[in-house]
């Protein structure tokens, strides 16, 4: 995850135990937060609740294989943001991390997309032609899954995963239904179909 999360442009400090971790957090100053359950010496939970304790506000995305709904509800109580079970695709965590830190820093990243519709994240609002698009809350979730990707390939695994997050096989029929539903929406310009990949949010420039 580290090599990964620096090739994506990340300034990255690991630490393979609870013992690092704390120390880390307790001298320096992070954006965020990747925190596995299971580190041996002190477990994540323990450190997010140490964390919370000295008023450490910084966001916290759990990772575990624990994913028993108790384990998920007891990390998000003791102040976790997010909560990623094992095992999950590279590409989603990268947008999870994405999503903290854009909800943390206060962002409102507006874009505009092929076929003109202007997306404003923030206020999760959509216009065309100066007139506001109205979205359910499924396609609004699918469009922000694809907006926070930036222009990259969003798979359909991890499309249904962050949207559905049902843990069954994706429902392609069903995908390809409410991204019908959005081109029809926003411009048939908007979305792209990478075939056998995904879909990628064609974006133009402000």
């Amino acid at each position: 995850m580290a090599l990964g999360l620096t090739d994506e442009g990340f300034v990255v400090e690991h630490a393979a135990t609870g013992t690092q971790a704390n120390e880390l957090v307790l001298t320096g100053s992070y954006d965020l937060i990747v925190l596995d359950v299971m580190l041996p010496g002190k477990d994540g939970f323990s450190l997010c609740e140490q964390w919370r304790g000295r008023g450490i506000a910084t966001p916290i995305l759990f990772v575990t294989a624990r994913d028993a709904v108790a384990q998920r509800v007891r990390g998000l109580q003791l102040g976790g943001d997010d909560y990623l079970i094992k095992p999950f695709a590279f590409e989603e965590l990268v947008m999870r991390i994405r999503t903290l830190l854009r909800r943390s820093s206060g962002a409102r990243p507006v874009m505009r997309l092929e076929g003109g519709a202007l997306l404003n994240l923030g206020t999760q609002q959509v216009q065309l032609d100066a007139t506001e698009v109205t979205l359910t809350m499924r396609e609004w979730q699918i469009l922000e899954c694809l907006a926070l990707a930036a222009g990259r390939i969003v798979s359909r695994n991890v499309l249904w995963e962050s949207v559905w997050e049902s843990g069954a096989a994706p429902d392609s029929n069903l995908i390809d239904v409410y991204i019908r539903r959005l081109r029809e929406k926003l411009g048939m310009e908007s979305i792209e179909t990478v075939r056998g990949t995904g879909y990628r949010l064609r974006t133009a420039n402000l």
